[in-house]
């Protein structure tokens, strides 16, 4: 039996998709806050259960007969290293084989803050005595496709990332990556720095949002502090806004970038390519 967290989010759903295609229903569980939030993926035959980070009871329960466990990092960011201590503490009671983690890109070298609590998490599945695979994501391309619309609004692309080449892919790249590796047998000890085959820099994105929509989008590179002012103003929460500058930060340092073509080669077919994905979105 394969158990997935945060299986009501985007990445958690294409997982369960892409597990469809080549595991039966029954042997899939989806673990959720909200069990509910889920009901059509119970009506596909997947056992859903009832599993919240912070309560480590819901989480012992949850896990019981299980056997691999993709445990997708938590999005409350501040509070990730305990809620997947968590999760590995209820693991290990119940004696799982595998554990594969969503990980960021170059965790143990990267210069984004957000790497700071995967490393913590690395540390605790290292500690943990439980086979382990780290599957470590770069970006998502849809963390930049979702600022098209007001990019196309003002004119401009703005962002702190300097010229750094950032090799994203899609989602859904990333979730046929989870899935293979949680049905691969010997995947104790693996680690994965997953990323997209070709990178480009946010002057090249703003190129191809322009190539696409006919309306010219120049990119603009501000001060960290003054992107993530910026992001304020247009309404996203402070903590989200810095956090979105400081991963810009990190990507003109290097820190989204990878050419190894791990990913590619894992799910056996090229990586999304950035055209692909401005286009669906716009």
């Amino acid at each position: 039996m394969i158990a997935i967290t945060g299986a009501s989010g985007q990445l958690g759903r294409l997982v369960i998709d892409e597990l469809l295609t080549t595991t039966p229903a029954s042997e899939i569980t989806a673990l959720v806050r909200t069990p509910e939030s889920i009901s059509d993926l119970a009506e596909r035959g997947i056992t859903v259960r009832q599993a919240d980070y912070n309560e480590p009871g819901t989480l012992i329960e949850a896990l019981k007969g299980i056997k691999k466990l993709l445990l997708i990092s938590s999005s409350e960011v501040g509070q990730r290293a305990q809620q997947h201590q968590n999760v590995i503490n209820a693991a290990k009671e119940n004696g799982i084989g595998l554990i594969a983690y969503t990980s960021i890109l170059h965790a143990d070298t990267s210069p984004l803050g957000l790497a700071e609590e995967h490393r913590a998490t690395e540390a605790i599945l290292s500690e943990s005595g439980i086979p382990f695979a780290l599957l470590r994501n770069g970006w998502y391309s849809e963390n930049y496709t979702a600022g098209i619309p007001a990019a196309l609004q003002l004119g401009t692309l703005y962002g702190c990332a300097g010229d750094g080449l950032i090799a994203s892919a899609a989602r859904a790249d990333y979730a046929a990556a989870a899935a293979k590796v949680i049905t691969l047998n010997n995947q104790g000890g693996k680690i994965y720095e997953l990323s997209g085959d070709k990178a480009y820099t946010l002057a090249e994105l703003a190129a191809e949002i322009s190539q696409q929509t006919r309306k010219e989008i120049g990119y603009v590179n501000l001060p960290e502090a003054d992107y993530a002012s910026a992001l304020e103003q247009a309404g996203l929460p402070a903590p989200l806004a810095h956090m979105l500058a400081d991963s810009d930060t990190g990507a003109s340092q290097g820190g989204l970038y990878d050419k190894s073509q791990t990913l590619s080669g894992l799910i056996s077919r090229p990586t999304t390519p950035i055209a692909e994905s401005v286009k669906k979105a716009v």
